[in-house]
């Protein structure tokens, strides 16, 4: 078996996408994934989480891997925070744990030529957005580093969107594809400040 493909990998099905670089906060409470939880921080393992939407899994997961135990409960519950590593596709589950897991291919992106326009156009995108949202101005230098997941995985896109960042195995098209995102979260963000603003105002247009 190629060193990319691991058996009875844990899965953690949600209704959620994790991207790699995103920070996940988990309340884990029953007693299967308990177990899987303590078993991952003996061993300093990785799980993963894959979107349940439909009562169906979707085949590309994210793996994470638990960066902090926030709170330990008397009754074995456990609030911990996560954080996306790299992207895998299930291949199969399997039966073999106490816990959900699986026969999983851990994914890589396909050989290409950085795409320096796509490049900045995203951060460029991402960094309007940011001040948009947060009245906060990055440093150029700080925006220049960062991939498409390391950007997206700071904005609450919806499901599907971050889906299909998961699902693309190029990273020129993941910034093509999150240039779109940050755009219309810039342009909707823009839309509720004029539309409070009208509210303030009754309906008015105020001059002067």
């Amino acid at each position: 078996m190629p060193d990319r493909m691991l058996s009875d990998f844990p899965l953690f099905p949600l209704g959620l996408v994790a991207l790699p670089h995103e920070h996940i906060p988990l309340h884990i409470f029953e007693q299967r994934y308990r177990t899987m939880f303590e078993e991952c921080l003996e061993r300093g393992s990785e799980f993963g989480i894959v979107w349940s939407v439909d009562e169906e899994l979707k085949t590309v997961g994210c793996a994470c891997t638990i960066t902090e135990v926030l709170e330990r409960m008397e009754d074995g519950r456990l609030n911990v925070l996560t954080r996306g590593t790299r992207p895998f596709r299930l291949i199969e589950l399997q039966a073999d744990r106490p816990y959900p897991s699986g026969l999983v291919e851990f994914l890589e992106d396909k050989d290409e030529e950085p795409d320096a326009d796509a490049a900045e156009a995203a951060r460029g995108a991402y960094a309007t957005l940011v001040v948009q949202a947060t009245d906060t101005e990055l440093e150029a230098d700080e925006v220049a580093v960062r991939s498409a997941y390391e950007m997206a995985a700071t904005v609450d896109f919806g499901l599907d969107a971050k889906q299909g960042l998961l699902d693309l195995r190029s990273e020129n098209a993941r910034l093509r594809l999150v240039t779109r995102l940050f755009k219309a979260a810039t342009k909707r963000l823009d839309f509720v400040e004029r539309a409070q603003a009208r509210a303030r105002s009754n309906g008015k247009v105020r001059f002067g």
